[in-house]
């Protein structure tokens, strides 16, 4: 049985259809707008993306925040792609530090899922697998994922209310 900090779950009741919703999670480009990554491809079911980290161009406030990680290395593979229904992918959390290779570690599943809810659609997402993070980088990785998952899902709702950077909808 997994242990309680092995996961991270976030909801959020998205006020778009599950289709614009969708795109916003399966489409590399939108992703990254609204998530903080520049991605070098498509996201397809087995591949491997690299990218680099960018400010979100969603809320000023974050974009603040991701300036000092501009330019950084960003990698993911991408585990399913269900459309309508579910996007997954694996990195290696919280791997900031310029001087450790973090390819040996066990990846996190950071998996999103889309169902129908009144008003809208709601999203979960989910990272997994934090208890085979190495112990002494488990306690930062899982803390810093927490509050960045808190993050992302207000920058999605921005996204999807037409939010420019400023937070305002334009």
């Amino acid at each position: 049985m997994a242990s309680i900090a092995d996961r991270i779950e976030k909801k959020v009741l998205l006020r778009a259809p599950r289709d614009r919703v969708w795109r916003a999670i399966s489409d590399a480009q939108e992703f990254g707008t609204w998530f903080g990554v520049a991605f070098d491809g498509p996201f397809v079911a087995g591949a491997r993306l690299t990218g680099r980290i960018v400010p979100t161009k969603v809320d000023a406030g974050v974009a603040k925040a991701q300036e000092p990680h501009a330019g950084k290395p960003f990698e993911i593979t991408v585990d399913r792609i269900e459309p309508m229904r579910l996007f997954s992918f694996r990195w290696h959390p919280f791997a900031v530090d310029p001087g450790v290779d973090y390819s040996s570690e066990p990846a996190t599943l950071v998996t999103f899922e889309l169902e129908e809810a009144p008003g809208g659609t709601s999203l979960t997402i989910t990272e997994s697998g934090f208890d085979r993070v190495p112990l002494e980088r488990r306690a930062k990785a899982f803390t810093s994922n927490e509050q960045g998952w808190t993050a992302q899902a207000k920058l999605i709702e921005k996204y999807l209310a037409g939010a420019g950077p400023d937070g305002r909808a334009e």
